[in-house]
């Protein structure tokens, strides 16, 4: 069991998102950077559909009441157990009635926590991802709170030599790693004026040829106002041929709609399931982790790419994910 000291700034439990129910208007939700969750997951011997629990910016204070193989990726929040620095982007076994804690954010917005064995909370149409508006999945349907006790199921089978290992290595220490970590080609840097690679949108067309042009000559903010649900960008506006209305079609994770004022939104995780704004262009998926570490205040460029490069791009690193996969289940015999 996990028990919460203190919630930190929005601290959830998310999965890979609640699929298959959009056409019933309830909205996918999941984690924001799928790639450090998925390897969070691979490192403590998890399938990647497994919760973890997302840590924005200001991380929360978590007691372990058990011991605990653990891992956190993502965004480097300053992780500490019982007051010592630890690594991220590897298995750490933490022991019984150790402290973890978050300090001062160094790079990135988001961290993710997973657990072997995963958290014991219910599915709600098929995920553990919290939906915070409808208040459901999750712990409780909401962000965890000060008091809150988390129930851990056993750790997976595939990592016992791996615990008992590092068991044996903790002495008197609160925590111990093992002597290997994922390579830095999955930790990239995140940094403000990130480019990120888009491709055109479905009414791209509709755009002025200034707009289309400004898209990616030009840097945007990302607006204080933004969330999980979407990132509002400040810069040039952009203008539209005509005001013709629309009629609401299906948005995916990425999509940068642009509103009548001319601000674009970049929709994300907790996005709604259709949209009536035309639809500019669509955010590759290759780069969709790198927009989730980016923070209000940040400055965000675009850059073109064909969908032909953007699906090659995916696959490559799908591909790179799988050889990771087997190095990580190589090293746990």
């Amino acid at each position: 069991m996990i028990h919460v000291v203190k919630a930190g700034l929005l601290t959830t439990i998310q999965d890979l998102g609640r699929y298959g129910n959009q056409k019933h208007g309830v909205i996918a939700s999941g984690v924001m950077d799928s790639e450090s969750h998925r390897i969070a997951n691979l490192l403590v011997g998890n399938s990647p559909d497994l919760a973890t629990i997302e840590i924005t910016l200001m991380g929360p204070v978590l007691e372990f009441q058990e011991d605990a193989l653990i891992s956190i990726c993502g965004g480097s929040l300053s992780p500490m157990i019982d007051g010592e620095s630890v690594p991220m982007w590897r298995p750490i076994l933490v022991k019984k009635e150790s402290e973890l804690r978050f300090g001062n954010p160094k790079q990135g917005f988001r961290a993710y926590l997973a657990v072997s064995g995963g958290f014991d909370v219910p599915l709600v149409m098929e995920s553990r991802s919290t939906y915070l508006r409808a208040g459901i999945g999750g712990f409780k349907g909401r962000a965890l709170e000060k008091g809150d006790e988390l129930r851990l199921n056993p750790p997976k089978d595939s990592v016992t030599n791996l615990f008992e290992g590092l068991r044996q290595k903790t002495g008197k220490n609160s925590y111990a790693i093992p002597n290997w970590f994922v390579a830095h080609e999955f930790t990239p840097v995140i940094q403000s004026g990130e480019t990120i690679r888009i491709t055109e949108g479905r009414e791209f067309d509709q755009f002025s040829k200034e707009s289309q042009k400004a898209l990616i000559e030009e840097s945007f903010k990302i607006d204080s106002k933004s969330d999980r649900m979407g990132y509002r960008l400040n810069g040039p506006r952009l203008e539209r041929k005509d005001d013709r209305d629309m009629i609401s079609e299906a948005v995916a994770f990425g999509t940068i709609q642009v509103p009548s004022e001319g601000n674009p939104i970049i929709l994300l995780a907790d996005r709604q399931t259709t949209g009536g704004y035309p639809k500019i262009a669509q955010v590759a998926s290759i780069d969709l982790p790198k927009v989730a570490q980016m923070k209000p205040g940040e400055h965000i460029h675009f850059e073109w790419i064909s969908l032909e490069e953007a699906q090659k791009l995916y696959l490559e690193r799908e591909k790179a994910l799988a050889q990771l996969r087997r190095g990580v289940a190589f090293k746990m015999r």
